[in-house]
């Protein structure tokens, strides 16, 4: 059984995918074990406690320094035997003492194609500099902002007359497919990571 924990920020939509994914059967023999979030009020920490969820709000006020805080964060990780980090919506950086304490057990998903359009707002970037086709990538998290190793990609085409919520949902659409997707071939081993390239076995 593996043991997976959700770091949010917001509603926790690519969070609901996952765990959707777990109830139905899809990813097998993983749990969800831990939802983290930095807001108190954020949807999908809510529904997390609704379902049962072992659910954490940690104040970031409370800490002096990011590494302060992911080290109380990593307490709560190991004292549930974490195996797997999804970043749904979280809306911090990761000190490099978490990226170390999880290597290649982290991943994030992203709506732009990496490497275009990293950081916030992908979407309206990817409007604006007149893209034909944006996306979503799931990653593994490095020490970069959105740099870490590819495992999922999913195009999504721009349209003439696309507006920015048009195109939110659609690429919104997609994650909620590819995010659970990386979840499982993760938990079922079949993800191994060589440099800035990810082998995906499907065998």
């Amino acid at each position: 059984m593996k043991n997976i924990a959700v770091l949010l920020s917001g509603r926790g939509s690519n969070f609901k995918a996952i765990y959707n994914s777990i109830e139905t059967g899809h990813i097998k023999n993983t749990r969800i074990t831990a939802v983290v979030s930095n807001k108190a009020e954020a949807p999908g920490l809510q529904f997390a406690k609704d379902n049962g969820l072992n659910s954490y709000f940690v104040a970031p006020t409370q800490y002096k320094s990011r590494e302060a805080y992911d080290t109380e964060i990593i307490d709560i990780m190991k004292s549930r035997g974490i195996d797997l980090v999804c970043l749904a919506g979280y809306m911090r950086l990761l000190s490099a003492k978490f990226v170390d304490t999880f290597k290649n057990r982290i991943i994030n998903i992203h709506p732009s194609l990496l490497p275009a359009f990293p950081g916030l707002n992908a979407q309206k970037q990817a409007l604006e500099y007149g893209v034909k086709i944006s996306g979503c990538t799931v990653h593994f998290v490095d020490k970069e902002l959105d740099h870490g190793p590819i495992i999922l990609q999913k195009a999504v085409e721009i349209k003439e007359n696309d507006t920015l919520n048009n195109v939110s949902e659609r690429i919104l659409k997609e994650e909620h497919k590819i995010y659970p997707e990386a979840v499982r071939l993760f938990v079922e081993n079949r993800l191994t990571v060589n440099n800035r390239k990810v082998n995906i076995d499907y065998s």
